[in-house]
C-alpha cells in the first residue's frame, strides 16, 4: 500500500522560512508567511516539490490549467488536467498529482476561512463541490486577471498594514466567484437535500440512518428521501453508505487502519459489522481494498 503524506498548511516566521524563501518546509506540508492563509505557485514549482507520493491536506488545493495534459488522482478517481481546466481538491480529500510534466498553470492553496465573502466561504465549505470542470471560454478572461491579480499580490513582500494582509482573502474571492465551482450534485436550488448535506457531514461518523436525519431536520422520511433522489438519483440512505464508505476508504488508505480502528472511527459497534457494511458497499473486504489502494484509478469525469 502507499504511504500517503499528511500536508499542514501552517503560518511560519521568517525565521522559518527555507533557503529558497517560498515558505514551504519539506515534511510540514505548505506554509505561507505572517497570517496569510492564501499561496500561488505554479506547476513548475509543484514539479520540483513533488515526490509522486499520495497525500492528504488540510487545506484546500485549486488547479487551473493554462496549457498541456496530465492527471491528478482525488479520492481514488483520476482526474484529467488539460487546458482550461480547473480541478479542486478539498481538505480531507487523498489525492496523488500522477502525471503532471506537461502542465502549465497556477494553483491556488488556501485554508478554509481564507474567503472572505459570505457566498464564497459557504461556497468552498460545500461538501459536493465538481472535482473538475472546464472553464467557459466566455468566462476565461475574467478568471485569468483574477487570477493574475492574485498572484501577484501572495508573490509581494510582506504587507505594511493590515488593510494589505486583507488582500489576498479579497482577490481569492473574487477568483472564486469568476470560477463559479460547480456543484457535484444538487445546486443551490435544493436547499432540503443541502439541509441534508450539512447534517450527514456533521455526523455521519455517529449516525448512519436516514430516519435520524429525518427528524433532526423536521422532515418526513419520504419527503426527505424524495428530496435526496431528486437533486443526487440516490435515496437517502444511500447518499449515507456512500459517505461513509468514502471516509472509510480515506482512512483505510491514509491511516493504514484495521477493520477494528475503523468501525470505532465511524461509529460501527465491532469489526465484523465494519466489514460486512463494507463489502455490501464496495463488493471486497476492508483489507483486500487496503492492499490495493495505491493502485490504478478509474477516470471520472
Amino acid at each position: 500500500m502507499t504511504e500517503i503524506r499528511q500536508m499542514t498548511y501552517e503560518p511560519v516566521s521568517d525565521r522559518d522560512r527555507d533557503r529558497d524563501g517560498d515558505g514551504v518546509r519539506s515534511g510540514a506540508g505548505v506554509a505561507v508567511a505572517g497570517t496569510v492563509a492564501v499561496e500561488t505557485m505554479t506547476f513548475d514549482r509543484l514539479r520540483d516539490l513533488n515526490d509522486g507520493g499520495t497525500q492528504r491536506a488540510d487545506f484546500h488545493v485549486l488547479a487551473l490549467v493554462d496549457a498541456g495534459h496530465g492527471s491528478v488522482t482525488v479520492d481514488f478517481l483520476r482526474r484529467l488536467l488539460e487546458e482550461r481546466s480547473a480541478v479542486w481538491i478539498a481538505p480531507g480529500a487523498v489525492h496523488r498529482w500522477d502525471d503532471i510534466a506537461g502542465v502549465a498553470g497556477h494553483l491556488v492553496l488556501f485554508m478554509p476561512t481564507a474567503p472572505v465573502t459570505r457566498a464564497t466561504r459557504e461556497l468552498v465549505a460545500s461538501p459536493d463541490l465538481a472535482a473538475r470542470w472546464r472553464i467557459p471560454d466566455a468566462d476565461r478572461p475574467y478568471v485569468d486577471a483574477a487570477l493574475s491579480h492574485l498572484v501577484l499580490e501572495t508573490s509581494a513582500a510582506p504587507p505594511p498594514d493590515d488593510m494589505a494582509a486583507e488582500l489576498p482573502g479579497i482577490l481569492l474571492s473574487a477568483l472564486i466567484a469568476r470560477l463559479r465551482p460547480p456543484h457535484g450534485e444538487a445546486g443551490p436550488a435544493n436547499p432540503t437535500f443541502q439541509l441534508f448535506r450539512s447534517s450527514v457531514e456533521a455526523h455521519f461518523r455517529e449516525q448512519h440512518g436516514a430516519a435520524f436525519y429525518a427528524r433532526a431536520l423536521g422532515y418526513a422520511p419520504r419527503t426527505l428521501s424524495r428530496a435526496v433522489q431528486q437533486a443526487t438519483g440516490r435515496t437517502a440512505k444511500a447518499y449515507i453508505v456512500d459517505r461513509i464508505v468514502l471516509e472509510a476508504k480515506r482512512l483505510l488508505a491514509h491511516e493504514g487502519l484495521t477493520a477494528a480502528s475503523c468501525a470505532r472511527a465511524l461509529g460501527f459497534p465491532d469489526a465484523s459489522n465494519f466489514s460486512v457494511f463494507f463489502r455490501n458497499a464496495t463488493g471486497v473486504r476492508p483489507g483486500a481494498w487496503q492492499a490495493t489502494a495505491g493502485g490504478e484509478s478509474p477516470v471520472g469525469a
